[in-house]
């Protein structure tokens, strides 16, 4: 009835993406609020970008009426039905992809993302990514995201970045997630963290970087430190766990990093600015590349074997977007960066 705060749901309901019907009843003091918010509002599950899509569809209406404006103001007593069709089939083929799970409920999916794999479809790497991969994994327990039988991908590692990555298979677990990411640890439910293996070693054992980044005017495929007025707001901290290398002036160390935001290649650009950039970088660090000269011989042989950024996505925790019970995770370093530590740490 007119003033409730829930929502009747009529029509078949479940997870494997069937159509989905909600009925949705304006309160007396909910009157005037746009659409689109209200409905953002009332029906959690889905983001309000997914809303207003629906709504530019005509799958919003008031008395059999569609309602295609996103600013509608809504009166009270009026009952708006939102119809969520089921979920189109992905347009990324399915790909029998081997994959590291490390956990995977009907919500959501954890991944442990091995070198060399990109996240999903783009220039360069059109098929054999992740996307594709857990398209072929899940399969029907995908109920689609935006309307779309698709993994829903809420922050991303770079193609050569190894580590713990976490995907939503359904609306309501992608709005959830996607909000965590958003507050970037804020609100006390999302951490993770990295290590990196890096040249030299800061001055301050601890520290923060704080430098707005742009994509390059030179080179579009490259992100670069520029001006507050110019950039995004990037804030990148940092600890220093060990250093290698001769006692009076280590060559390499390995630190922890955790982001107050999530910018493209933040952490790779944030370390080389402070002169500090990722050992195997050869896009950031390519300034850096005689240093490997200075290593021991198993060094140098173990960083071209790595043969990437030696970066690693280590821990991962969050609260869960439909239950509420806080997931932790995390990865051991892969194969070939604990070879270069234990090159580096025999007097590398």
């Amino acid at each position: 009835m007119p003033g409730c705060r829930t929502h009747t749901t009529w029509g078949p309901v479940n997870t494997q993406g069937a159509h989905k019907r909600f009925a949705v009843d304006v309160g007396a003091d909910e009157a005037g609020n746009r659409l689109d918010r209200l409905l953002a509002l009332r029906l959690a599950e889905f983001s309000r970008s997914r809303l207003q899509a629906l709504i530019r569809a005509h799958k919003v209406t008031r008395n059999g009426v569609a309602i295609a404006e996103l600013g509608h103001r809504v009166k009270s007593g009026e009952i708006y039905v939102v119809d969520v069709p089921a979920a189109e089939p992905a347009a990324p083929a399915p790909e029998a992809i081997p994959l590291s799970v490390v956990y995977e409920d009907a919500s959501l999916i954890v991944v442990d993302k091995p070198k060399g794999l990109a996240v999903h479809p783009g220039p360069g790497h059109p098929t054999g990514t992740l996307v594709n991969a857990l398209i072929a994994h899940c399969g029907t327990s995908l109920s689609g995201i935006g309307g779309v039988r698709r993994p829903g991908i809420v922050h991303r590692l770079d193609k050569d970045t190894t580590g713990l990555l976490v995907v939503a298979k359904t609306d309501a677990a992608h709005a959830g997630l996607a909000r965590q990411f958003a507050a970037h640890g804020a609100d006390g439910k999302l951490e993770r963290s990295y290590l990196a293996l890096v040249w030299g070693v800061p001055e301050r054992k601890r520290g923060s970087i704080v430098a707005a980044l742009a994509r390059s005017s030179a080179n579009r495929t490259k992100i670069t430190v520029a001006s507050q007025e110019i950039g995004r707001h990037a804030v990148t901290r940092y600890a220093v766990l060990a250093t290698y290398g001769a006692p009076a002036k280590p060559s390499t160390s390995l630190l922890q990093l955790t982001l107050e935001t999530g910018r493209t290649h933040q952490i790779r650009v944030h370390l080389a600015h402070i002169g500090h950039p990722l050992l195997g970088d050869m896009t950031y660090g390519s300034g850096f590349k005689a240093s490997a000269r200075n290593l021991s011989p198993p060094a140098q042989a173990a960083l071209d074997a790595l043969g990437r950024q030696a970066l690693h996505a280590g821990e991962l925790a969050f609260v869960h977007p439909v239950t509420g019970k806080r997931l932790r995770f995390t990865s051991p370093l892969p194969a070939d960066m604990a070879a270069l530590v234990d090159a580096l740490r025999d007097k590398g």
